[in-house]
């Protein structure tokens, strides 16, 4: 839903097929905003005519009237019925059971009964305060908040919800999250890692992680023509920020590779030694109980900053270039960082960082 770029109170809505949908907004005689729709631009309707609509609607509530009000609806819609529709359209998104799930599990047993027209502001900043009491990360309850706003756009998109989204109400703030990842492994801490890996494939998981600090589907998409054993040179695709760069093998590890992928035709991946992929959540499954039995021991699910999982292998790779004093800009490179601010967190473990600077001042 889009503001006229021409007139007040004014709104486009751009729908799948092409059309668009015409709104007004305006303040009824018991001063309730109310936001109604006036008509498709397939059948005429145009951002004039709307404005032209408003200011006489605007009027006619100044005298007393309110020419747009309608009836009731007849049929209640529920945030279950929303939230039908949208599992029935993102059916084909990878991500769609888990996020049903997380539905069932709180929002359905909060609001899913409830009219949507039923649910206001306050229910939701309420809602918000109950998550926060009962001790989930803020993270967790953001995500909540943001789903249930999604399901309102659907609401909105489909014509079922005629206001404003009650979750766009300026009390309803996120909550301050702090995702940074502080915890990697020292030099003792990963020969321990190695020494406990009986597995093969997670063994080379874990080399190549640790050379590369390539992200979990990076290392497990690598394929035998990736990899260049004259020069040490490999090239990873980087899926986050849909692109290709290069990282490196120290001598040791190549000499690895090489005796690991003999006979193995050019299109084999790495990790499984097969024409199809390793498993995401086969590696991630076995390398997390690996690391939640040597390292997450005593520690609550939700500690985000100290707890070991396979991303932070990638945290690693970048700390201990930080710490043997890698320029940052080199660091931003191996790792594919598109914003130097995602670099620079590491630079804190830089053991020179002006140091030497310092020492030289007067």
């Amino acid at each position: 839903m889009e503001l006229s770029k021409r007139f007040t109170g004014v709104y486009c809505n751009k729908k799948n097929n092409g059309d668009i949908s015409y709104y007004i907004t305006y303040r009824d005689i018991n001063n309730k905003f109310k936001r109604v729709k006036i008509g498709d631009k397939s059948k005429g309707i145009t951002e004039i005519y709307c404005n032209q609509k408003r200011n006489e609607v605007i009027h006619k509530v100044r005298l007393g009237e309110d020419p747009l009000a309608k009836k009731k609806k007849k049929k209640i819609i529920t945030l279950d019925d929303v939230a039908q529709i949208y599992f029935r359209q993102s059916v084909h998104n990878k991500d769609n059971s888990k996020t049903k799930s997380k539905y069932k599990t709180k929002l359905k047993k909060k609001f899913g009964h409830i009219d949507i027209d039923n649910i206001s502001s306050n229910d939701i900043l309420n809602y918000q305060g109950e998550l926060i009491n009962k001790g989930l990360a803020p993270a967790t309850i953001n995500s909540d908040i943001t789903f249930l706003g999604t399901l309102y756009n659907i609401a909105i998109e489909e014509e079922l919800f005629k206001e404003i989204s009650p979750t766009k109400n300026k009390k309803i703030k996120k909550l301050k999250v702090n995702n940074q990842r502080e915890r990697y492994l020292s030099t003792e801490e990963i020969y321990t890692l190695y020494e406990s890996i009986k597995d093969e494939q997670i063994n080379m998981f874990v080399m190549l992680s640790l050379s590369t600090g390539g992200r979990i589907e990076t290392i497990l998409h690598i394929q035998q023509k990736d990899i260049d054993y004259i020069n040490g040179v490999i090239t990873l695709n980087d899926f986050k920020n849909n692109s290709t760069y290069k990282g490196f093998l120290n001598k040791k590890n190549t000499a690895v590779l090489t005796q690991h992928m003999l006979g193995m035709t050019s299109n084999t991946f790495i990790i499984g030694g097969k024409e199809s992929k390793y498993p995401t959540r086969t590696c991630q499954t076995k390398l997390q109980s690996i690391l939640n039995k040597l390292f997450n021991q005593d520690l609550d699910l939700d500690d985000r900053k100290n707890r070991m999982v396979v991303h932070s292998l990638r945290h690693t790779f970048a700390s201990h270039l930080a710490i043997n004093g890698t320029p940052i800009l080199t660091i931003k490179k191996l790792m594919n960082h598109t914003d130097i601010k995602m670099t620079l967190r590491y630079a804190k473990l830089d053991p020179n960082s002006g140091k030497e600077f310092v020492q030289n001042l007067y």
